[in-house]
């Protein structure tokens, strides 16, 4: 009699919490993780892969998106720090792109709202924020500076009366080739301090295009942006972003929400190596029941269980106003290192067909490198801690 075909769904461990972190979240939250994942299993991940090969953004999903209410879960609704890691992990485990066109859109843009702008400005902006009404962008990164741009921001602003003149270029920018505003940071040529500007995408002299031929990601609309003599009045200049200690307030929680993502990735990794391994037979029977393949499956675990359970630990920190940047800076250099290694496991697994989209590995493993390199490279991930450790800054 042939052995009847396992139920991936019904085994123990299922969703991958093989120390039962969720059980730290309060029942309102775990009610609410629930929902989100049926949605996400419903209308994000039978989509992901076809969106990813097409390279195009679903803007049929932004409505339902903005129907079950994803942003800003900590400040706006008062959840946890951890039920919102958890949740980003969720997305990003569905579809990477789609996590990280939320992560563009909450974190880096609202958080920058929520964080710089004054009361006014909230209350002018903040409601179609939320409802996604309109969308946002995050103008950071240049083509000529990443890892320097605290020091070495070339986009300049200049005031003129009761506006801003806005000059230069941003590269890498999600959302940007449709988003409605997009926070600029900008060196203020009269005191050389990086500011933040809300900039109505319809402006004259902006203009955004979109970068192709990525390997990861492809999903995401990432862009050139050039701001040619942009006019920004005065109530559009975030009133609390007056220097580059204002905008790394906002970076230090979403590198916290990357380091999460590392975690969505490794599951992801996980869930999709092993249903393979308990579907694929070779030589007779399931890969599954080689030592090699559980050797590897739970190698992917492991990372996935420690990943996971030092940013537990740094949302709780984050939870009690404790957590530092350096710690940050950790949980992200080590979550995405373990998750390239969880990532290459998985494609091993699949063999060949770890390399095409239509088993999912291959969309994971190309996605977990835009992971690894946003929010502050490993490197400099690296040194910021290095620097936290023994007093001694390895950066120039």
């Amino acid at each position: 009699m042939p052995k009847a075909a396992i139920d991936i769904n019904n085994l123990p461990y299922a969703d991958g919490d093989f120390f039962a972190f969720e059980q730290l979240l309060s029942a309102k939250e775990q009610d609410r993780l629930a929902e989100v994942r049926e949605f996400l299993a419903r209308e994000v991940r039978p989509i992901a892969v076809d969106c990813w090969n097409r390279a195009e953004f679903p803007m049929e999903l932004i409505p339902k998106l903005a129907e079950i209410d994803l942003v800003s879960p900590v400040r706006r609704q008062g959840y946890s720090n951890l039920f919102a890691g958890i949740l980003h992990a969720e997305a990003t485990r569905a579809d990477t792109s789609i996590a990280t066109f939320m992560g563009v859109h909450d974190g880096l843009f609202t958080g920058s709202i929520e964080a710089l702008a004054s009361k006014e400005q909230q209350d002018a902006w903040l409601p179609e924020i939320y409802s996604l009404t309109k969308i946002g962008a995050f103008g950071l990164t240049e083509p000529l500076g990443g890892s320097d741009v605290a020091g070495g921001t070339r986009t300049t602003a200049r005031r003129n009366g009761g506006n801003w003149i806005l000059n230069g270029a941003k590269r890498w920018i999600g959302n940007a080739t449709f988003s409605d505003w997009v926070v600029v940071y900008a060196r203020d040529v009269d005191d050389n301090q990086v500011k933040g500007f809300l900039v109505d995408t319809k402006t004259e002299g902006y203009s955004a295009v979109k970068i192709e031929n990525k390997i990861s990601l492809r999903t995401v609309q990432n862009a050139d942006i050039t701001l040619d003599n942009v006019v920004v009045p005065e109530f559009f200049k975030l009133a609390n972003a007056n220097s580059f200690r204002d905008t790394n307030k906002v970076l230090k929680v979403t590198r916290l929400a990357v380091a999460w993502q590392a975690v969505g990735q490794q599951l992801a990794a996980f869930d999709v190596a092993r249903r393979y391994a308990v579907e694929r037979s070779q030589f007779g029977r399931p890969i599954a029941s080689f030592q090699l393949i559980q050797h590897q499956l739970v190698q992917i675990l492991g990372n996935a269980v420690s990943s996971m359970g030092m940013m537990v630990r740094l949302s709780q920190l984050e939870d009690a106003g404790e957590a530092k940047d350096e710690q940050s800076a950790l949980a992200k250099a080590f979550t995405t290192a373990r998750m390239r290694e969880s990532v290459a496991l998985g494609r091993s697994i699949l063999g060949g067909n770890g390399i095409v989209t239509d088993f999912e590995m291959a969309k994971v493993f190309a996605d977990a490198e835009a992971i690894y390199s946003y929010e502050g490279t490993h490197e400099i991930n690296t040194l910021v801690t290095g620097r936290a450790i023994t007093g001694i800054s390895a950066i120039v």
